[in-house]
């Protein structure tokens, strides 16, 4: 194998072409959790459970599900979510976001996926 130089006219510079869009179907691990920061901004944070599908031709994979971040910052979204309970299942989409914040003296950073919609599909049971 050859390595080639990357030329100028390689680089995609077509926006059209870039993509950050996430859908995620799954349970909510917990409730919902509203946060206020340090800047008065409020957010919802909730944990979205997908499970795994097995590769074509392969065995099923040792992770089973995959738990997914998740934050909610615009106001008619975060209504809707104020409602939901663990064990719901939801349909969400959005984009990966990676967050920097201040943490016990040093920045720290997480991926989560910023929400822009949302629906439940199905109440948990109660019991």
């Amino acid at each position: 194998m050859s390595a080639r130089k990357i030329e100028d006219s390689d680089v995609v510079e077509d926006p059209a072409e870039a993509v950050n869009e996430v859908r995620l179907v799954g349970r909510l691990a917990a409730d919902p959790q509203l946060r206020e920061l340090p800047s008065g901004d409020a957010v919802w944070n909730l944990r979205v459970v997908v499970e795994r599908a097995a590769p074509a031709g392969r065995e099923k994979p040792r992770q089973r599900v995959d738990s997914l971040e998740c934050a909610v910052w615009s106001g008619r979204l975060k209504k809707q979510v104020e409602k939901w309970q663990a064990g719901d299942v939801v349909e969400v989409s959005g984009a990966m976001r990676r967050r920097f914040f201040r943490a016990g003296g040093a920045t720290a950073s997480r991926v989560e996926v910023e929400l822009t919609a949302g629906r439940i599909i199905r109440r948990a049971a109660s019991g």
